[in-house]
């Protein structure tokens, strides 16, 4: 819950930057020079990408969430069973041994979305988060039956 407000809030101050500077884009375009009308112009593609941005990351989130609560339903949601250092932080040993296995349950099953759910977990408990969200991307389009791409 407390990443879910984390998100929200993030996402609120993100589209209040958005208006913030749109609204100084758009004072830009109306003061009707060559110079502030591209300035204006330049200014407004920022909260556009940034918008953009945003929504495609909320539709990602969204749909992994979706994919965590009909793998729970199932009783396949992989359990926490990572030690931990005093500190409270995953002992990467641990996260290396999960990582093993469940990367060679996904070799076992390629086209299975559990899996690649289940790996997407075991990476970013190994902190590499970019292995993570693709493996994501790629358990979600298992799931909605679209075709892979292969890197």
């Amino acid at each position: 819950m407390r990443a879910k407000l984390s998100y929200a809030l993030t996402a609120a101050v993100l589209v209040f930057y958005f208006v913030l500077v749109g609204s100084r884009g758009v004072m830009l375009i109306q003061s009707g020079t060559l110079l502030t009308v591209t300035f204006g112009v330049a200014v407004l593609i920022l909260p556009v990408i940034g918008v953009w941005f945003l929504w495609k990351n909320t539709q990602f989130v969204r749909r992994a969430n979706a994919l965590a609560v009909e793998l729970d339903a199932e009783g396949g949601l992989p359990v926490d069973e990572l030690r931990r250092t005093p500190g409270g932080r995953v002992d990467r040993d641990s996260a290396d041994e999960v990582f093993d296995r469940r990367k060679a349950e996904t070799e076992a099953a390629p086209d299975d979305w559990r899996t690649w759910f289940r790996l997407a977990v075991a990476y970013h408990d190994a902190r590499d988060t970019p292995r993570a969200r693709k493996a994501m991307q790629r358990a979600i389009s298992l799931h909605d039956g679209k075709p892979v791409q292969t890197a």
